[in-house]
């Protein structure tokens, strides 16, 4: 795919060429002032805070080529013609849209498309790191996996063969809209959980959004799901037609068997087509060995070796903030999963601590957002969960994680090693107070939650 120039998006987004030359060409696309780089084209888009279109004159100071920004805006403040080209445009996020389906219809590379309520960015890390073994490939960074970061995301290939694309949704028709611009050839449900449920009411809904990532494939195009998740099952049962089954307890296409766990690792074998191979995981928990089955799934229909394939398993790297163990200079293991949470993502983590090793196993939970009326129920039933997998001690931060400690009181866990706090502070302080060498804690909450912060002062106070 060869970079356009600002002629052809102006043809591209039925633009207006505002100031500048039509010559100049768009190598890279960047829409945060923060973080541009020489010779971007910066895309001002207006949010709920400030109006980015506002901050032209910042993006050309700091190297911007081009600015793509909205015609409203033109509208209230005057914009200064400048030597560069500035180009104008209805709306600066339908031009991202028609910008990266664009790129994405002349590039002839393969597309995964990866969503599910839980287990969405690990899968798409190992299956990254399977393709790449193979493959020029690019992978979705960070959260960039909605109408915004997707067609970014799509507008940095250049000659990649593989591009392994995130997609997030918090209500239906999300998904349909980011699979449009996609058009996978290859598409991952992980599974259908509760992440979202208050927005959409039941996970039949969320079944059905998540299922909206066919409607960008063509007939051609393969689905891949987690067989053992009962909804996805079900729906696998009516309709089999090019859907790819991966599993461990339900017959599948690519299964996983003789699994074994080692605190930090798992090893297990996967069938396929008759042919049995060996696995090895660098992180242990069930949810990962599902992970490992969905990249190895792509990597057979894309045609890597198979040599390569369980490489690229082995070699997986966890994204920082999602379940980063550190080990502390003083003897403190902290197990960072601070990134999001939902139910099904507690229980993975939980099981998780519970194959680890340290002298006591602490779970410090955050409330878990999005839940709506579901959210007591939703968070006792972690509680329960925290019990089954042998916490020695659960302290809580904010108000719907108290939830998780009444569920873990009703199972019957000790409540002298329950503790529930209103803030982070007072949970850091307590830690402080209770931490001894060789302990593991497990620090995990929606992302909103902020509870980083508490892995920054466990840090400060026991890495020195």
């Amino acid at each position: 795919m060869s970079d356009l120039t600002v002629k052809k998006i102006i043809e591209i987004c039925s633009g207006i060429l505002y100031c500048g030359s039509e010559d100049v060409v768009c190598t890279s696309y960047n829409k945060d002032t923060r973080i541009i780089k020489e010779n971007d084209t910066y895309i001002g888009i207006k949010g709920e805070n400030f109006d980015g279109n506002s901050l032209y004159k910042e993006a050309f100071s700091k190297g911007a080529n081009c600015c793509i920004l909205e015609n409203d805006y033109l509208n209230k403040e005057k914009i200064e013609k400048l030597d560069k080209p500035i180009i104008l445009v209805d709306n600066s996020k339908e031009a991202l849209r028609k910008i990266a389906s664009y790129i994405r219809e002349n590039s002839d590379a393969i597309f995964i498309g990866v969503t599910g309520s839980v287990g969405k960015t690990s899968t798409r890390d190992m299956i990254y790191s399977v393709v790449k073994k193979q493959y020029k490939s690019l992978k979705t960074e960070g959260n960039y996996n909605n109408d915004i970061g997707l067609p970014l995301t799509i507008m940095r290939i250049k000659d990649e063969n593989c591009a392994v694309i995130e997609m997030g949704m918090n209500n239906l028709g999300e998904i349909e809209y980011l699979s449009n611009i996609t058009r996978p050839n290859i598409s991952v449900i992980t599974n259908v959980g509760t992440a979202h449920i208050g927005n959409l009411g039941s996970r039949e809904n969320i079944l059905k959004a998540k299922l909206e990532i066919k409607s960008g494939m063509d007939e051609k195009g393969i689905l891949i799901i987690n067989n053992d998740n009962d909804l996805l099952h079900e729906y696998y049962l009516k309709n089999k037609e090019n859907v790819l089954t991966v599993g461990i307890s339900n017959e599948s296409d690519v299964m996983a068997y003789d699994i074994n766990y080692t605190s930090t690792s798992s090893s297990f074998k996967i069938k396929y087509k008759n042919n049995t191979y060996d696995c090895n995981c660098p992180v242990n928990g069930e949810a990962y060995i599902y992970n490992s089955l969905v990249a190895f799934a792509v990597g057979m229909l894309t045609n890597v070796d198979i040599e390569k394939i369980l490489d690229g398993i082995s070699d997986f790297k966890l994204t920082e903030n999602r379940l980063e163990l550190i080990k502390t200079k003083n003897g403190i293991n902290i197990l960072n999963d601070c990134y999001n949470a939902s139910v099904d993502s507690m229980k993975s983590s939980l099981e998780i601590l519970k194959n680890s090793v340290g002298k006591r196993k602490i779970a410090v939970l955050g409330d878990m957002l999005e839940l709506g009326e579901f959210s007591e129920k939703l968070h006792k039933e972690v509680g329960k969960f925290v019990v089954n997998n042998n916490v020695d001690l659960l302290i809580t931060v904010g108000e719907y994680a108290k939830y998780i400690a009444e569920g873990a009181k009703e199972s019957k866990m000790n409540e002298e090693s329950i503790f529930s706090f209103d803030t982070k502070e007072e949970a850091i302080e307590y830690l402080n107070k209770i931490l001894e060498e060789s302990d593991i804690v497990l620090i995990k909450a929606s992302h909103g939650m902020k509870l980083d912060l508490i892995v920054n002062s466990l840090l400060n106070n026991y890495d020195k």
